[in-house]
């Protein structure tokens, strides 16, 4: 098993997806090794499709998790229920327990979503958060002010599943296991009584663990569509992200690529 037993740790990540997004999750795991050394990544494989390609791949750095060897009664109790989807947003809070339940030494481990890509070590994000000493790191969607009032802004929340770093203490397993229990409750692709998917429900974590969640400060280093043209403007042409969220895009056929859809990224 990977360890945190080297001279620099080992920074985990866990991530999830199926076939489909396979061409993600490897641009994912390529951007890590050229920029987030030394570090494992966990990888839940939503269908035996992705896990059969990803053992030939055999990628350096990764553990592969089988959804059947951690799918429990209370998580194929709402599966018929939901889309697939909508099953990847429930099942996304209980990704860092199977990460800390396979490992004992992995003292911190964060959640990426497979559509991220690094653009250099994420260390001042995760310094930011070991300096705060919370035990749970959240990042905002830092919309562009033009999205900030919109339907889209209000529908998709405050915060973004997208990089969310637990520790191994009780504290951080609390809010664990409270969003685990929400998203079993109720997890879809709709707006109903102030819930959409997993990620509304992050919207109650600055005041219900105050001291547990840190939100990070550094909103211009966690890019994506719906932000980066701003922060563009802001610094005179000039971004220098850790990450870009590729939220979006997706490959159409052998020769066509869309990179994103519903906000102006460019001039």
């Amino acid at each position: 098993m990977p360890s945190n037993s080297a001279a620099t740790p080992v920074e985990h990540f866990v991530t999830l997806f199926d076939n489909n997004f396979l061409p993600l999750g490897l641009c994912l795991h390529r951007s890590l090794i050229a920029h987030g050394q030394p570090f494992h990544l966990w990888i839940l494989c939503m269908d035996e499709v992705v896990e059969h390609h990803l053992r030939k791949l055999a990628l350096p750095h990764v553990s592969l998790i089988p959804l059947l060897d951690v799918e429990d009664s209370r998580l194929l109790a709402v599966k018929p229920l939901r889309s697939r989807g909508e099953y990847c947003w429930t099942i996304t809070p209980f990704t860092p327990q199977f990460v800390f339940e396979r490992d004992p030494d992995v003292e911190r481990v964060t959640y990426v979503d497979a559509d991220l890509f690094f653009f250099c070590h994420p260390h001042s994000l995760l310094d930011e958060f070991e300096h705060s000493g919370k035990h749970v790191l959240i990042t905002e969607h830092a919309y562009d002010p033009r999205y900030e009032q919109s339907g889209r802004a209000r529908r998709s929340g405050r915060f973004c599943v997208q990089f969310i770093a637990f520790r191994r203490t009780e504290e951080a397993a609390k809010v664990m296991h409270w969003w685990q229990e929400r998203c079993l409750e109720w997890c879809f692709n709709r707006v109903e009584d102030g819930k959409f998917g997993d990620q509304k429900y992050l919207d109650q974590w600055p005041a219900l663990f105050e001291q547990e969640v840190h939100i990070l400060l550094q909103k211009e280093k966690t890019l994506a569509p719906w932000n980066v043209r701003y922060f563009e403007q802001l610094g005179s042409g000039r971004v220098a992200p850790v990450l870009y969220h590729f939220h979006g895009l997706r490959l159409i056929s052998p020769g066509e690529l869309l990179l994103y859809s519903g906000y102006r990224v460019g001039e």
